[in-house]
């Protein structure tokens, strides 16, 4: 999509810290949304900003569309990028029967294209397509054509990311123009052999390190336990997939790429996320300010804790805008 507005320029220059006036079509969902907001909460301050949630699935937890957009008004949620995840049902853990719909599959791309068609301005839809299909990038290519996709993603299989045909349909995405949100989940030990079958998904974070290097049109969102637990330097040695109230410490791996990979970025979404950056808020809030243009917000959820969060650190006001939406206006742009 073209940025050759004035608006748009100027958005980009200041880093969406002005980003309100740009949102004019969606002014009767903000002054709704943001009613329940004060203007300061316990001392800290409250954005008066857009929101985007840049990790949401249809009918997922017993949400249908209706209750879904019911549920963003009340966050105060102008957008949410609408993810699909298809995956052969060999490969899906049993345990998430009890919060999928039970007519599919994982989280099937009809149930996104109904929920986004009914609802085109509240959702961006977002699909995926298994790198190990022959057909993989005619398929991608029809759903961008189609059915306005403008994001891949939420990635999750049971295979590693540096596999040679996921390194070309990663490619293909930044050719597309579509960013690629992916879920890591490491077997444990970690670096060692598995102690019994495990769901993983994707792998460790070093699994991406040849997709970033390669793929280097291609934005990245990492997202899940194989991102958030290599914030600290001990990650290899941790024993748990969700350390939880252990101080981080050092420099982890994720840092360490977020420096020497452009294309890395973070979806804090999810209860790997809120974990992890409330572990240790000292570290979270300087994260947070360190590498503001890398940080998507999301939920991956319908509960506002993740947002609870971010308002306690006390962010810039600038930090916040890019964060809550700024970020993701950037890479796709409404």
């Amino acid at each position: 999509m073209s940025q050759s507005t004035p608006a748009r320029r100027e958005l980009l220059r200041v880093g969406f810290g002005s980003a309100v006036g740009l949102f004019t079509g969606l002014a009767a969902n903000r002054d709704a949304a943001f009613a329940f907001q004060k203007a300061e909460k316990d001392g800290k301050r409250v954005p008066n900003h857009p929101i985007i949630d840049v990790h949401c699935h249809a009918r997922w937890d017993g949400y249908n569309g209706a209750r879904m957009i019911a549920n963003m008004d009340a966050a105060g949620i102008q957008r949410a990028w609408l993810l699909s995840w298809e995956l052969p049902e060999r490969e899906m853990n049993p345990i998430y029967y009890r919060e999928i719909n039970p007519t599919g599959v994982g989280m099937p791309f009809h149930d996104v294209i109904d929920v986004a068609e009914r609802y085109p301005d509240r959702f961006i839809p977002g699909t995926t397509m298994d790198p190990r299909d022959p057909h993989a990038h005619e398929r991608l290519k029809a759903a961008v054509s189609t059915h306005g996709v403008r994001v891949f993603g939420e990635l999750k299989l049971r295979m590693r990311y540096d596999d040679p045909d996921a390194i070309r349909l990663f490619h293909y995405c930044g050719e597309l123009g579509l960013p690629v949100l992916f879920h890591l989940q490491p077997t444990f030990p970690r670096l060692g052999i598995p102690s019994a079958r495990q769901w993983w998904y994707g792998g460790g974070l070093e699994t991406m390190e040849t997709p970033l290097r390669l793929c280097t049109q291609t934005q990245f969102l990492a997202h899940a336990r194989g991102l958030w637990r290599e914030i600290s330097g001990d990650a290899d040695r941790e024993p748990l997939d969700y350390p939880a109230g252990k101080p981080v410490v050092g420099r982890g791996r994720l840092l360490e790429y977020l420096d020497k990979y452009p294309n890395l970025n973070c979806d804090l979404s999810g209860g790997s996320g809120h974990t992890a950056l409330s572990r240790d808020l000292k570290f979270t809030r300087k994260f947070f300010i360190d590498y503001q243009d890398r940080l998507f917000f999301g939920r991956d959820e319908f509960s506002n804790r993740l947002y609870d969060l971010v308002i306690s650190l006390n962010l810039p006001a600038a930090v916040l805008a890019k964060i809550f939406a700024g970020n993701a206006m950037r890479l796709v742009p409404v």
